[in-house]
């Protein structure tokens, strides 16, 4: 299995990061300490899930506590290019349901836009 690696593309706005490699039990601390530095309330959050072929409930449990976060300091967080492995767990666990999900990051990027503009 390839390490977990994470980056950071920040754009005005909105924080773009793109997570390659599986999310699960062996790599959630590393997960949650990357998460840590947290952008700033209000802002939209982006997560490229393009590279990630599996996603277990621990790596599923940190996505969404993120996401509760930033939608306490008014901020959203938004799933792009989800592969079908973990497109299936969001599924099953009603996740599709709560948090957006977009085809490409292109799009993600602009309804995340939309919406800041749309909350000014």
């Amino acid at each position: 299995m390839p390490p977990l690696t994470l980056l950071r593309r920040e754009q005005p706005g909105v924080t773009v990061i793109v997570v390659s490699g599986e999310l699960d039990a062996t790599n959630r601390a590393q997960f949650e300490s990357f998460l840590r530095d947290r952008p700033e309330p209000g802002h939209q959050v982006v997560f490229d899930l393009a590279r990630v072929p599996f996603v277990d409930s621990s790596g599923l449990h940190v996505l969404l506590a993120f996401a509760t976060d930033r939608f306490r300091r008014s901020g959203a967080v938004r799933l792009a290019a989800v592969q079908p492995l973990p497109a299936r767990l969001l599924d099953i666990t009603g996740v599709l349901g709560h948090l957006p999900v977009h085809d490409t990051v292109e799009e993600a990027v602009a309804a995340a836009r939309a919406a800041a503009e749309r909350s000014v």
